[in-house]
């Protein structure tokens, strides 16, 4: 056992290592299809899946391996999606829309359980709810009257955890109680990943990897893509890029906030110390601005550990000790093991706090998941199939909002580092003030 982040740290995704080899996936690039989905994530694949189940003839490239983005990154948490309260929905668009809004958010946390129910994944899927934790009392006090509100108002089921009995679900003091979301899920995202790809290929669609897109041209009946592998035309154009969105589309990009998330995971551990840490095997988050998000591995053999850890972007043998820092001062049970992986993906945000899908001349999107991606990113992407097959249950509350941007914004969030700065040193201020009290 080591005393920190071990020498031979793992930069890659620690799901990949469960995984077998990638199926097979095309060299060459079909010169046209119908429906061309640009991007291989949960909302790429299931956009394909639907479509090519409906009869289209699909075809998906991604600009690196498929799947290389966040959906095999993440930290295979399953949550209602939707960050903004019904209260701040209502002052914007209206009672009726705003329950339709948040609305959405439940309907593609079931959805996800039913499909990977539905298609048999193997990919370690569990209803085991999510502990969100308070940093300070003040904001337990807020959790508690919000969780109350949401049950009485929305019917989410949840209960209150009083810090005396904050070890029933993490063993940590560093939290003043917390509230726990029971429809909550986790998942093992690289598997997850992994059946979408399986069940994309069974059902006719063609995935070529290593295929950036470089133009886009409007044609009398469609598209035609100019590619790193060549040209292909097609009647439908699905962008499913999320956080890793570039030029091929500046009005979308100048609507995506691209932000890097970190996480570790420990050395293996021994069995009573995991269930000391975490006895109902919940997922788990606090209520920093600057969020953290943790959980047990699938296995229940390592503690997996999230976060931002620094203004500016940074690389993962830099991320790792920092979050190991972190993590120990929430866990300290954890400081005489050492990491075996640390990683980094990249989540979209928006200005808005909200998912968006539709159309901008013709072409199909939805991105912006606000770090809460794993439900609504594959839900929005089976929409977006179903648009394409013409089907009126296609249509989302989430279809036609306002998609803001900012004055002199081109996809680089150049106010990022100041105010990542400003919410870490708030945290961190308010922590310290609450144990000390």
């Amino acid at each position: 056992m080591g005393q920190s982040p071990a020498p031979t740290l793992h930069t890659h995704a620690y799901w990949l290592d469960q995984l077998g080899p990638p199926p097979a996936t095309e060299q060459s690039l079909p010169t046209r299809c119908d429906v061309l989905v640009v991007g291989s994530g949960y909302t790429g694949l299931s956009a394909a899946i639907e479509a090519a189940r409906g009869g289209r003839e699909v075809v998906v490239i991604d600009a690196g391996v498929i799947g290389h983005g966040c959906s095999t990154r993440n930290g295979g948490q399953i949550s209602t999606s939707i960050k903004p309260s019904l209260a701040k929905l209502t002052a914007r668009f209206g009672a009726e829309r705003a329950r339709a809004i948040r609305g959405e958010g439940e309907k593609a946390l079931q959805w996800i359980g039913d499909f990977i129910e539905g298609e048999g994944f193997d990919c370690d899927f569990r209803r085991v709810g999510r502990f969100h934790a308070a940093h300070t009392p003040e904001h337990y006090e807020t959790l508690v009257r919000d969780a109350e509100t949401m049950r009485r108002d929305e019917g989410i089921d949840s209960f209150v955890v009083p810090r005396a009995e904050q070890h029933s679900e993490m063993a940590t003091d560093a939290y003043f109680g917390g509230v726990v979301f029971t429809r909550h899920c986790s998942v093992h995202p690289g598997k997850l990943h992994r059946g979408y790809v399986q069940t994309a290929q069974n059902a006719g669609a063609t995935l070529v990897g290593q295929c950036a897109a470089t133009g886009i041209e409007k044609t009398a009946t469609g598209f035609r893509l100019t590619t790193q592998r060549g040209q292909i035309t097609c009647r439908d154009l699905v962008l499913a890029t999320n956080g890793y969105t570039g030029n091929l589309v500046p009005w979308l990009q100048r609507r995506v906030i691209p932000i890097g998330s970190y996480i570790i995971a420990t050395e293996e551990l021994p069995t009573a110390l995991v269930d000391e840490l975490f006895p109902k095997d919940r997922i788990a988050s606090d209520t920093c601005k600057v969020i953290y998000y943790y959980r047990a591995s699938p296995d229940r053999k390592r503690i997996l550990f999230g976060g931002r850890v620094s203004a500016s972007e940074t690389d993962a043998a830099v991320s790792g000790p920092r979050l190991y820092h972190d993590m120990c001062r929430i866990f300290p049970q954890l400081r005489s093991y050492g990491l075996s992986h640390s990683w980094t993906g990249t989540v979209a945000y928006s200005f808005d706090e909200l998912a968006h899908t539709g159309q901008r001349d013709g072409i199909h999107y939805a991105m912006n998941y606000c770090g809460s991606g794993v439900s609504m990113a594959g839900y929005l992407g089976m929409r977006i199939g179903q648009k394409i097959l013409g089907k009126p249950e296609g249509q989302t509350a989430l279809d036609g909002l306002p998609n803001p941007t900012r004055p002199f914004y081109r996809g680089k969030p150049w106010f990022l580092p100041a105010a990542v700065s400003y919410y870490r040193w708030l945290d961190a201020r308010q922590w310290k003030r609450a144990l000390a009290a």
